[in-house]
C-alpha cells in the first residue's frame, strides 16, 4: 500500500510528530478532538483541504465510492451516490451535470454556511466535468461561494483554465504564475487578508496532488529518487478468487509494470511536498492573524489509490481498503495532540460535521451522513456510533473499447501497460462494510456472474482471501438484506440499523 506522505503537514497540523528526515512516511491518520469554543466572539473558522487520490492504509476515514467525481459530490452533498445520482467521472454518469446543478448542488453544505454568514472561498479542482459548455461553462458558479477559483475539468498542474468568479482565466506553464497548488494557496491567503473580522470564514482547497500527471514543483523534482512502492500487504498477489477484472492481471507483474508503478509512486510523493508547504503557510498565516486558535483545519482526500496491489499497477475504482480508506486529520480549538477516534467515519459525514460546528441545526438537513462531533466530544450530546456503511460504484466503459487493450474487447477502460485494465462497465458493485458486531465486508457485483466477495478484515486485513464459500449462509443472508436496505436508504434511514 502506498503510505501517506505528510512530512511538514503532520507537524503543522498536529504539532506532535517527532522530527525526522524530510519526507516523513506516515501510514497512520489521526482523528483528533473537535471542540466548540464557547468563549469565542464569533463561530469557529474552518479550512478543508481535499487532495486527489491520496491513500492511507491504517487509520483515517472511508469513502462511499472510490472515484473522484462521485466522492467529491458526496463530500459536498452529504449523500450516498444513489441519492446524489453522480455515478462516475463521465457526464453521462451525472458528473457536474444539469441534474446535479439543479438538485444536490443547491443543497450542498456551502449554501448553509453562507446562511450562517460565513465568508467562503473555493480553490482548485471541483468536479471532473465542471466548466464544460453543455452544463453552463465557466459562468456557472455554485451557490454558497463568495470567491470561486476553480479548475475546468480534471486535475492539472499547468496549462489549464480556471473559472474565477464565473470568468475564464487561462494559465500556461510558468511556475511562479501558474503552478496550481501554489496558485490556490496564494489566492486563499489573499482572501484571508480581505475577509471581514466580524464574520467567520470557510476555505476549501482542492489541489491536484497527488493525481496524475504528477508534475512536481521545480524545487521537488529530484526528491525521492530511490523510493519504491511498498512491497507488503497484497502487493503483486494474485486475485484468483476475486471478480473477473481482478483475475485478468499478469501475476507476477512484469518488470515494465513495476517500473511504471514505482515511477508513479515517486512522482506522487514529489507533488505532495507542495501540499506540505500549503499547510505550513496556512498555519503560519492563521498564527499571524491570531485566528489559529479559532480555526478548524480538516485534511483528507476524495479516494484512495493502489500501486501494485493484486498486480494492479496504478488507479482506484476497486472495493478494497487501499481504494476506499483515506487520511483524515483535524486540528482546531481545544484539540490535544495524538487523539485517535476509533469509530468509523465516512466522507458523507464531513459536511454534516462542518455544519454542526457552524451551529446549523443538523436535524433539518437532507443528508445521509452524520456528525462525528458527538463522538469527539462526548459531553456535547448523546453519540451514535456508525455500525456500518455503504460503498457503491458504477463502472465506466460500457460502449467503449480501450485502444491499449484490444484483447479484452469492448467495455473496459483505464488500461495500462501490459494490458492491465482497471475498470469496466460491469465493475459495478455495492458493499456493506460492518463494524459493530463484526469487521466484515460483503460485496455484490452487477455482472453476469452475480459475483460476491466477502472478507473478514480482522483475520485478513489485506483481503487476500474471498471467504464467500466458507461463511455461514445465514451470515450471507443477513449481509445481503442489510445491503439492500442501505442501497435504498435516504437521510435518517441511512443511519439506522
Amino acid at each position: 500500500m502506498a503510505a501517506l506522505l505528510l512530512g511538514k503537514t503532520h507537524r503543522n497540523l498536529l504539532k506532535s510528530v517527532p522530527e525526522g528526515a524530510p519526507g516523513l512516511l506516515v501510514s497512520l491518520a489521526l482523528f483528533t478532538c473537535l471542540l466548540r469554543c464557547a468563549e469565542c466572539v464569533k463561530p469557529s473558522n474552518m479550512i478543508l483541504i481535499v487532495t486527489d487520490d491520496l491513500d492511507v492504509e491504517l487509520g483515517g476515514m472511508y469513502t462511499a465510492t472510490p472515484l473522484c467525481c462521485p466522492s467529491r459530490s458526496s463530500i459536498l452533498s452529504g449523500k450516498y451516490p444513489h441519492n446524489h445520482m453522480v455515478h462516475n467521472n463521465s457526464l453521462s454518469g451525472n458528473c457536474s451535470s444539469k441534474a446535479w446543478q439543479t438538485g444536490p448542488e443547491m443543497q450542498a453544505f456551502p449554501v448553509y454556511l453562507s446562511k450562517m454568514y460565513y465568508q467562503t472561498f473555493y480553490g482548485g479542482k471541483y468536479l471532473n466535468q465542471y466548466g464544460i459548455n453543455e452544463t453552463g461553462g465557466v459562468k456557472h458558479v455554485p451557490p454558497g461561494w463568495d470567491q470561486w477559483h476553480v479548475l475546468v475539468g480534471n486535475s492539472q498542474y499547468y496549462n489549464y483554465t480556471l473559472s474565477v468568479n464565473g470568468k475564464a482565466e487561462v494559465h500556461k506553464d510558468n511556475y511562479e504564475k501558474d503552478y496550481l497548488t501554489d496558485l490556490i494557496l496564494n489566492r486563499s491567503l489573499n482572501f484571508l487578508d480581505s475577509q471581514s473580522p466580524q464574520h467567520p470564514f470557510f476555505i476549501m482547497l482542492c489541489p491536484p496532488a497527488p493525481h496524475s500527471p504528477w508534475t512536481a514543483a521545480p524545487a521537488y523534482q529530484n526528491n525521492f529518487t530511490d523510493v519504491k512502492a511498498p512491497r507488503d500487504g497484497s502487493f503483486d498477489k494474485p486475485g484468483k478468487d476475486k471478480h473477473w477484472l481482478l483475475r485478468q492481471p499478469v501475476n507476477p507483474m512484469t518488470n515494465s509494470s513495476i517500473d511504471y508503478l514505482d515511477n508513479a509512486f515517486r512522482k506522487r510523493w514529489q507533488t505532495l511536498l507542495s501540499v506540505d508547504d500549503m499547510v505550513e503557510k496556512l498555519v503560519k498565516k492563521l498564527e499571524v492573524m491570531k485566528e489559529l486558535d479559532n480555526t478548524f483545519i480538516f485534511f483528507t482526500s476524495d479516494n484512495g489509490y493502489h500501486t501494485g496491489q493484486f498486480s494492479l499497477p496504478i488507479d482506484k475504482r476497486q472495493l478494497y481498503e487501499f481504494d476506499i480508506r483515506l487520511p483524515l486529520l483535524v486540528r482546531g480549538p481545544g484539540i490535544k495532540p495524538n487523539q485517535t477516534l476509533q469509530d468509523p467515519v465516512v466522507n458523507i459525514d464531513l459536511p454534516v460535521t462542518i455544519l454542526d460546528i457552524a451551529g446549523v441545526n443538523i436535524s433539518t438537513l437532507d443528508m445521509d451522513g452524520q456528525s462525528f462531533l458527538p463522538q469527539l466530544v462526548p459531553s456535547f450530546r448523546n453519540s451514535t456510533s456508525r455500525p456500518d456503511f455503504l460503498v457503491e460504484y458504477t463502472g465506466e466503459g460500457h460502449f467503449t473499447k480501450d485502444p491499449d487493450c484490444p484483447k479484452l474487447g469492448p467495455g473496459v477502460s483505464q488500461c495500462f501497460p501490459d494490458c492491465v485494465c482497471e475498470d469496466a462497465f460491469n465493475n459495478t458493485y455495492a458493499c456493506v462494510r460492518t463494524f459493530k458486531d463484526s469487521n466484515f465486508q460483503y460485496c455484490e457485483f452487477a455482472d453476469d456472474e452475480a459475483f460476491v466477495e466477502v472478507y473478514n478484515l480482522t483475520a485478513d486485513p489485506h483481503q487476500l482471501e474471498n471467504i464467500v464459500k466458507k461463511v455461514d449462509p445465514a451470515l450471507l443472508e443477513a449481509m445481503n438484506q442489510r445491503l439492500i436496505k442501505l442501497q435504498s436508504c435516504k437521510g435518517e434511514s441511512c443511519r439506522q440499523v
